[in-house]
This record gives C-alpha cells, structure tokens and sequence, in this order.
C-alpha cells in the first residue's frame, strides 16, 4: 500500500474521530453554494494579475489586464485608479501592482490545474477561452482562497484544543469565523488574501508551538526545535509575509521565544552557539522565502522594495492604533500630536474592528485564562496582536478601510482570538452551563450574517461598507431577515442580479 494512500486513511480516520472537524467542514460546504466567486475591483485584480500575466503573456506588464478587467467591470474603479498616469514607474514605465505576490504563489496550482483542465476541455470540442479570464480560471483561484480560509479555521481549531475542550473549541472557531469578517473574504469577496494568510498565519504558529522549546516535560521530547522545523518556519514566515507584508510580524511570536532562550542559556556557550546556527538557517530560509517579492519589485519599481504610495501611508507613532479596535473619537490618539487627517470628522463608533465584530473582544480577554496556562505562549501572541494593531493604526488615512466589510486586517489574528473565546467558553460553561455559550455565539454570528446581507445585497440603500450609520443599523438589522425572505429565490438562483456589471443571461 502506497505512502499516500496510507495518509489519507489515517486522515479520514481521524477526521471520523473528531466532531469539531467535522462540523467546521460541515457548514463550510453548506455554505459553499452562497459563494460568489468573481474578480471584479482592483485590490482582487492586483492579487490575481500575478498568474494570468507570467502564463499568457510571459511577463509582469499589466497594462493589458488591467484594460481588460476594466473593460469587463466599467464601474470597479479600476480606470480610475490602476490605470492612471501616476501609477505608471517613472524607473520601468511599468503599471505598478501594490498587492504582494505571495496568494498569487499560493493560488498557481489551483490556476494552473484549471489551464490544463480547460485545455484538455478545448481537445474534446467545447470553445473555452483559454486566456485567463474565463470563469474556469476566476473560479479557481477564489474557491482556492476558500479552502485555504478553511484549513486556516481548522489550524485555529487545533490549536484552541491544546487548551480548551471538544465542544469550546468548535464553537469558538465556528464563532469567529461566521461572526467577523472572515466569512466575508470566504464567500463574497473571494479572491483577496485574507484567507491565504490566515492559513499561512495559522500554519506558521502552529509549527511554532507544536515544535516549542519551553514547557515540555521528558515525555515530550527534549526541548529543541530540530532544524527542519526550522527550516520549515522560515519558509512558511517568508510566505506569510509575501502574502500580506503585516503579517511579517507575527514573527514576533518567536522572537521572543529567542530572547527568552538565550537568558535561559547565556552559561552554556556551545548551547547559545547550537541556537544560533539554528536560527541562522530560519533567517536563510526566510530570506529565500522573500526573494520572489524581491524580484517582483525590482521589475515593476527598479528597486527591490515597495513603492511609496504603500511606505509613504505609514505614520509611525500609529495615530489611530486605538480607533482600528474602538472608534469613540476618530481623531488621532493623543501620543500623535502632530498628526491630523480628515477621519477625524468620521462618526464615532462606525469602523472599529470591536464595534462590527464584538466576538474578537470575548477572544481577547481569554488571553488573560490563557496566560494561567502559558505565559510565554499568552505574550507572544498578545504581542503579535498588537503589533497588527499598531501597524493598521498607522496607516494614516486609510486606517478605516471604507469600502471594506468590517476591519478585515485583522482576519489574519483569528487563531489568537479562536484559541481566547474557547478558554471563555469553557470558564462559562462550567458556570452556566453549554446554553449560556450557545445563545450568544448564535446571536453575534447572526448580528454578522446581517452586516453582510445590509452590506452587499442592499448597500446600494444602507451604504453600510462606508461605515456603521447609527442607529440605523438596528433598523437595517431587524428588517434584514424578512427582506432576505422576500429575495430568497434571486440569491439561490439568480444572485447576478445583486452584482454590478453582470448580466443575467
């Protein structure tokens, strides 16, 4: 019996044996048929023109696909951003392209697998076309960003069950995945990296603590991490951070870990010299790991680092770190006297992650259950939280992200938050029982559920993805269910009507 077969006996074996897993693959697929899977404005163009120009046309000059994606969705922006003089390199004369290239990495065996099956097609008699922007293609590339969101749940999942029981564990991650934003980037808007990094991310922790070097017993090995595992984290961070270039500080995690190696070996010389030679091969890794973004900066910009209009947004002393989480007063915070923008006239309370997701909150103050168990592991993540924190508050004037559904830039924190809420669960559970953790998950995710329908089926009338309008937004709530009702046949089986240049042929 083959390798692979054998693996995919034990897998299904497992999967078998454990009713968390089986419930987040569940509602996945039952979800599934809601999908929308298009390519339509220019953060979804930028992230996919990766494939489509080095497989048609050999080259990264996007001049071509971005007219084109115009031309298909005249009202997405994309004449009008993507397309303009200024965003042509005075270096190369090349349009330049502002997403990273890592989900485009990620994405290309699922591209590719769709360029052979429409090829193969093609050899039979049908009339595909085979150029990359034919539905084939499109649908590729975004059910790929949704299977990547769900193993990043399931990553998520596993690590919460270190800590909390079966039942907790389920239903914080199905919590947080169906009451933030994260369903959203699954499902509506598929094919930005969101879901990429939150696999990335959830593989690149779980690496690190299922291969931790502090609080392992004798029947757990010793405590050092082998040098494939390492190997392995330096790929994977290095992905992570070509993927979304924030994510890049979730290597915070381990480097803390190091520091806290290090005090722990400053006496035993041939030990530090053993670590560091250990950490010079994830640094190598890590670097290799980049190079493709290297690469693809240097033919776009003529320099191997980003354009300014991505470095020049970056106001250091993070005058909106605490308005990303609770927008009371949208002024920049006081630590940034000198800063000031025009999101200081916003309406309080209408962009911050807590205030469209409050399930991130509960997932947050598990962290302090967390730190009973594991203080090193509760620092390390709590300080990769709020570095993604202070890095989205820096964004000067795009820190609201409007336009957006919810606070999506920090999706790819969702294993921090799982791991919170299913500790919370548990300390409740065993003070009110499993009904006291249910009603509120169904309630959040279904407060949730609304901000989606309100955000896209009827934005046209709420202009919800502007912000949350109150209190408007209760009206638009308590109404949704029964106008979702009253559309139910055009979103099962005619949602084109609900999409901007697509017609219902």
């Amino acid at each position: 019996m083959s390798a692979p077969v054998i693996y995919a006996r034990l897998a299904a074996a497992h999967l078998r044996g454990d009713r968390g897993l089986i419930v987040i693959v569940a509602l996945f697929a039952l979800l599934l048929p809601l999908a929308t899977p298009r390519i339509y404005a220019t953060d979804e163009v930028q992230y996919y023109v990766y494939l489509r120009s080095l497989r048609f046309d050999g080259d990264l000059d996007f001049a071509n696909d971005y007219q084109r994606f115009a031309e298909l969705n005249p009202r997405s922006g994309i004449e009008g951003s993507l397309l303009q003089p200024n965003r042509v390199r005075p270096r190369t004369g090349r349009y330049g392209n502002i997403a990273p290239v890592g989900a485009a990495i990620m994405w290309a065996p699922f591209f590719l697998l769709a360029d052979a099956l429409v090829h193969g097609a093609n050899a039979s008699g049908t009339r595909i076309p085979a150029d990359g922007f034919s539905a084939p293609y499109i649908y590729a590339v975004c059910y790929a960003s949704a299977l990547y969101g769900l193993l990043g749940v399931i990553l998520s999942y596993r690590l919460a069950r270190r800590f909390a029981s079966g039942f907790a564990a389920t239903l914080a991650s199905v919590t947080i995945w169906l009451a933030s934003p994260l369903v959203f980037y699954m499902y509506v808007q598929m094919p930005f990296a969101h879901a990429t990094g939150l696999f990335l991310t959830a593989l690149f922790l779980t690496i690190w603590y299922e291969t931790r070097e502090w609080g392992r017993n004798d029947a757990q090995g010793r405590p050092e991490r082998s040098w494939r595992a390492w190997l392995a984290l330096g790929l994977v961070g290095g992905l992570m951070t070509i993927t979304r270039e924030q994510l890049g500080l979730f290597l915070l995690a381990p480097a803390l870990e190091a520091l806290w190696r290090y005090a722990h070996l400053v006496r035993l010389p041939r030990a530090v010299g053993r670590l560091a030679v250990r950490h010079a091969l994830f640094v190598g890794a890590f670097a290799v790991a980049l190079t493709p973004q290297l690469i693809v900066y240097q033919i776009l910009n003529g320099e191997p680092r980003p354009a300014s209009e991505v470095s020049g947004k970056l106001n250091w002393c993070s005058p909106h770190f605490l308005d990303t989480l609770i927008d009371v007063d949208p002024a920049p915070d006081f630590w940034c006297p000198g800063a000031s923008d025009f999101t200081a006239t916003f309406p309080p309370f209408s962009r911050g992650a807590l205030v469209w997701s409050p399930a991130l909150g509960l997932g947050l103050i598990g962290l302090a259950l967390l730190w009973r168990r594991d203080r090193l592991l509760t620092m390390a993540l709590l300080t990769a939280f709020l570095a993604q924190t202070w890095i989205n508050g820096a964004f000067g004037t795009t820190w609201h992200l409007t336009g957006a559904f919810g606070f999506r830039r920090l999706i790819e924190c969702t294993p921090i938050f799982v791991v919170g809420l299913a500790l919370v669960n548990d300390y409740l559970i065993k003070r009110i029982g499993r009904g006291g953790v249910i009603i509120p998950a169904v309630v959040l995710i279904g407060w949730n559920a609304g901000l989606v329908v309100n955000a896209t089926i009827f934005n046209a009338e709420t202009n919800l993805r502007r912000g949350l309008t109150w209190p408007d937004v209760w009206r638009w709530q308590m109404e949704a269910p029964l106008r979702v009702v009253e559309k139910a046949g055009d979103l099962l089986f005619r949602r084109c009507r609900f999409f901007e240049n697509q017609r219902c042929d």
